[in-house]
């Protein structure tokens, strides 16, 4: 029998109008997606703020979940909850690739990095 993956849940909001309607439906959205998937929840953690730092404690938490190897794969409502900077951004799926850690969305499904270059013939 195939063992369930192991998933962490991660919602973000820019501001805190709404902020728990917000939040408890897009936690619920990747909770009915795991379901669906087949993942098991493992965590979750969420922040209320700006997509273009970093530095955010839900965000941290992620970080140090994957590092200590807890999840395999990291559900999030879509790539920009991540965050806008998109070198930044790019550089977070890269480190979690190298972990081995898949990121999904119920919007944009398995997101896949190319790493091939734009410019291929030179």
């Amino acid at each position: 029998m195939k063992e369930k993956k192991l998933a962490w849940a991660y919602s973000r909001i820019d501001a805190p109008e709404d902020a728990h309607g917000s939040l408890k439906n897009q936690r619920k959205e990747l909770f009915d997606y795991a379901e669906q998937m087949g993942f098991e929840i493992v965590g979750s953690s969420e922040d209320m703020g700006s997509a273009m730092e970093f530095n955010r404690n839900g965000l941290l938490e992620v970080i140090k979940a994957a590092a200590d190897g807890k999840f395999d794969v990291l559900l999030i409502k879509k790539i920009d909850c991540l965050g806008r900077d998109t070198e930044k951004t790019m550089k977070f799926l890269r480190e979690l690739d190298q972990l081995g850690i898949q990121a999904y969305s119920p919007l944009e499904g398995e997101i896949h990095l190319n790493y091939q270059s734009l410019f291929p013939s030179l």
